[in-house]
C-alpha cells in the first residue's frame, strides 16, 4: 500500500484520520504511517527525522496555529508556524527525496467577507483575508503554488470550510454548544446556553466527508489546483442549535456571551464544491442530523468521563 503521512495528527481531523485508518483511508490504498516522535514544524532537523522513518508516497498538511482569537493574540507566532512551518516541510521533504502528492489544508476564511450576492463562493473569488490566521494561510497557498510551478511533484491545495463531528474543541460553536447541552442532562450546569451570534450561517460539513474529500484529491486533484471542500449548503447556526435541543429533547434558553461575540465574523458563508466534484466524483456523504448526533454522543461520554473523574479526586 501507498505510505500516506500527515501532519497535525493530534488535531480534530488528524484524530478523525486516525479513527478512519482501517476502513477509509485504507479502503483508498493508503497506509497511515505516524510519527515515532514529536516534531516541530520550526525544527528543520526533526522534520528530516521523522521523514526518514515516515518515506511517505503522499503528504496532507494539517499542522498549523488554526484559533483565530489566537492568531489575533499573537499573529507573528501564527504565521511563522502556517507559513514558515509549512516551507521547512516542504523544504525537508525535499532533502529526503520525496517525489509524491502533497495536498496543503487551507481555509475557506481565506476568502474574507463575500457579498450574499456572489455566494455560493467559488474558487474564481479572490482571497481577502481579514484576520491573521486566514493571512497565514493565503501565504502558504502562495508558496505552495510557486513549489507546484518548479518542482516534479503534484502540489495541491484545499480549501476547507466549517466543518464538524467527534473530537472536536469545544472553542466552535458547534462543539461548545454540544458540551453545554451534555453538562445540562448531566445536571452539571444550569438549563442556559451561552452562545456567541448565531444568526450568522456557515457551510458545516461532517468531518468524515472532509477526509473523503481529501483522499480524493490525493487520487485526482491536478498539480497547482486550489479546491473548496464544502456542503454546498447555508447552515443558519440558531437553527443548528434548535436542532440539537431537538435531538436531545432538552428545553434551555439561549444566552448571548459577549465574550464569544467576533468583530469581524461573517455574516453569510456558502461555498460551491462543484470543481472538486468535477475533478474527482467526490460528493458530501453524511446527513447532518447524523453529524450532530454524532457530536451529542461524543460529547455526551466526554463529560460523563470528565465528572467521573472529578469524583474519584
Amino acid at each position: 500500500m501507498k505510505r500516506l503521512f500527515i501532519t497535525g495528527q493530534s488535531g480534530f481531523v488528524g484524530l478523525a484520520f486516525e479513527r478512519l485508518r482501517e476502513h477509509a483511508v485504507a479502503a483508498h490504498g493508503w497506509q497511515l504511517v505516524t510519527a515515532d516522535s514529536a516534531y516541530d514544524l520550526l525544527e528543520p532537523a526533526a522534520l528530516d527525522q521523522v521523514l526518514q522513518q515516515a518515506r511517505p508516497d503522499a503528504v496532507i498538511h494539517l499542522a498549523g496555529q488554526t484559533f483565530i482569537p489566537e492568531a489575533f493574540r499573537d499573529p507573528a507566532h501564527t504565521l511563522d508556524v502556517n507559513l514558515k512551518g509549512t516551507l521547512n516541510l516542504l523544504q525537508a521533504l525535499q532533502r529526503n527525496g520525496f517525489s509524491g502528492t502533497f495536498l496543503y489544508v487551507s481555509s475557506g476564511d481565506v476568502y474574507g467577507r463575500v457579498d450574499p450576492e456572489l455566494l455560493p463562493i467559488s474558487e474564481q473569488q479572490p482571497a481577502r483575508p481579514q484576520n491573521p490566521y486566514a493571512v497565514s494561510k493565503a501565504a502558504a497557498e502562495l508558496l505552495c503554488y510557486q513549489w507546484s510551478c518548479n518542482l516534479p511533484w503534484r502540489i495541491l491545495v484545499a480549501r476547507p470550510f466549517n466543518h464538524i463531528g467527534p473530537g472536536q474543541r469545544e472553542d466552535f460553536v458547534i462543539s461548545s454548544v454540544a458540551r453545554q447541552l451534555a453538562r445540562i442532562r448531566l445536571k452539571l450546569q444550569e438549563p442556559r446556553i451561552l452562545v456567541g451570534d448565531v444568526d450568522v450561517s456557515r457551510d458545516f460539513l461532517d468531518v468524515e466527508d472532509v477526509i473523503s474529500a481529501y483522499l480524493a484529491l490525493l487520487e485526482s486533484g491536478q498539480n497547482g489546483e486550489i479546491y473548496n471542500v464544502c456542503s454546498g449548503k447555508e447552515y443558519l447556526v440558531r437553527d443548528m442549535i434548535a436542532s440539537m435541543l431537538y435531538l436531545t429533547e432538552t428545553d434551555a434558553a439561549i444566552e448571548q456571551d459577549p465574550a464569544r461575540l467576533r468583530p469581524s465574523d461573517l455574516r453569510r458563508v456558502k461555498g460551491s464544491n462543484r470543481k472538486i466534484t468535477q475533478a474527482t466524483a467526490w460528493q458530501p456523504a453524511i446527513p447532518m442530523q447524523q453529524t450532530l448526533l454524532n457530536v451529542l454522543a461524543d460529547w455526551d461520554a466526554r463529560v460523563a468521563a470528565e465528572s467521573a473523574a472529578q469524583t474519584r479526586s
